[in-house]
């Protein structure tokens, strides 16, 4: 990142992420496997001599102007809250902006469960470190990024999202440990190519059903003694139907389980062990249909079709959920082949063509001057 401010037009891209495994368990300080991916979100900036910052996006014509000469505050659900939100953060963190123009685009679906708006959050927190010459590390960043999407765009997220970002590695994954915050970058092994389809279905963590997991989540734990779903192991469920009401218990077993299947795929990944990757793929999507009840239709139809594919080696539903992308390990000789025959096969099923792409773990985010 640029140590030195920048006073001329510049572009800051900040990738997507797709989470391989570890789903809704970074707020339960659980293990997740997210990668950085070969679509961005690019903020186009042109700074001002004034106190103002004019925001626009090719998806919608309306200018939206926020006063630095005042504290911003929230909007009622509206894109320019994540950009809001970082610039307060950042300027809480000693780092006052000047005003800005900013033309937002991107290569990512917006509630494509592929980090759209930790992208959009970090994008902005990059532009302002250039914009006041400094740095404010990763890790704060990515934390800033997050309190950003608590306070302004109303989603109680874990740190997953903002840290794929911040941290992407290309070729590897990450394993991060949401409770300690280390991070292990990860090869994805030879042969395998990672392949994202849209499913159609547009969801929106704001809409409450993710504050409502996590509110189970705590409940849960708090039945159960511990400080976190974390701390427990699957054996340690056993006998806990006398605990914990059905609906709990289900989150509680998803989360306990899902926190065990991430060492256990990067050990597969490492042996090669491609039967034991589809069969953890597996066992994650079934969980978080079932137990979790975060899927739908769609998502469950796309990881059944793909099962038939040849090339396929595992599948499962990625990011929050109630729509949005099936992520998919796929052989590299058949990728394209796979990715086509599924689509196929899917459009023939339910009429609808969301889109796919085939991904290599991108980097973090970057800076150039236009």
């Amino acid at each position: 990142m640029p140590a030195e401010r920048i006073t001329v037009p510049f572009t800051v891209a900040a990738p997507g992420r797709v989470n391989l495994i570890g789903e809704h368990v970074d707020y339960n300080d659980g293990f997740v496997l997210p990668m950085a991916i070969e679509r961005h979100v690019r903020l186009h900036v042109r700074p001002r001599a004034d106190r103002r910052v004019l925001l626009r996006t090719g998806r919608d014509p309306e200018t939206v102007p926020l006063d630095l000469a005042a504290p911003l505050v929230p909007r009622r659900r509206h894109w320019s809250n994540y950009v809001a939100g970082v610039i307060e953060g950042c300027r809480r963190a000693g780092h006052d902006p000047p005003g800005f123009e900013a033309f937002v685009e991107a290569t990512l679906p917006s509630g494509g469960g592929l980090s759209s708006s930790a992208a959009l959050e970090v994008a902005t927190a990059t532009a302002i470190e250039a914009l006041c010459g400094g740095e404010l590390g990763a890790e704060r960043k990515a934390l800033l990024c997050q309190a950003a999407e608590h306070e302004f765009a109303g989603v109680p997220c874990g740190i997953m999202d903002q840290f794929a970002v911040c941290f992407a590695t290309p070729g590897h994954a990450l394993c991060l440990d949401c409770r300690t915050r280390s991070i292990v970058p990860v090869p994805l092994g030879a042969g395998l190519r990672v392949l994202v389809i849209n499913c159609g279905v547009k969801h929106s963590l704001a809409d409450g059903a993710y504050a409502t997991r996590r509110a189970e989540c705590a409940e849960a734990a708090g039945r159960l003694g511990v400080a976190s779903l974390r701390d427990l192991v699957p054996a340690d469920l056993e006998g806990a139907d006398g605990l914990l009401p059905p609906n709990l218990l289900a989150r509680a077993r998803h989360v306990v389980g899902e926190i065990a299947r991430v060492p256990a795929f990067v050990a597969a990944l490492a042996a090669g062990d491609r039967g034991a990757v589809g069969a953890l793929l597996a066992a994650s999507h079934r969980s978080l249909a079932l137990d979790y009840a975060v899927s739908c239709p769609e998502l469950d139809l796309l990881v059944d079709l793909a099962e038939g594919v040849p090339g396929s080696v595992g599948r499962r539903m990625t990011g929050g959920g109630f729509g949005g992308c099936v992520v998919a390990l796929v052989e590299e000789a058949r990728a394209e082949e796979a990715a086509r025959t599924l689509v196929a096969a899917y459009r023939s099923a339910r009429g609808i063509d969301g889109g796919w792409f085939l991904t290599a773990a991108a980097g973090p985010p970057a800076v150039t001057v236009d």
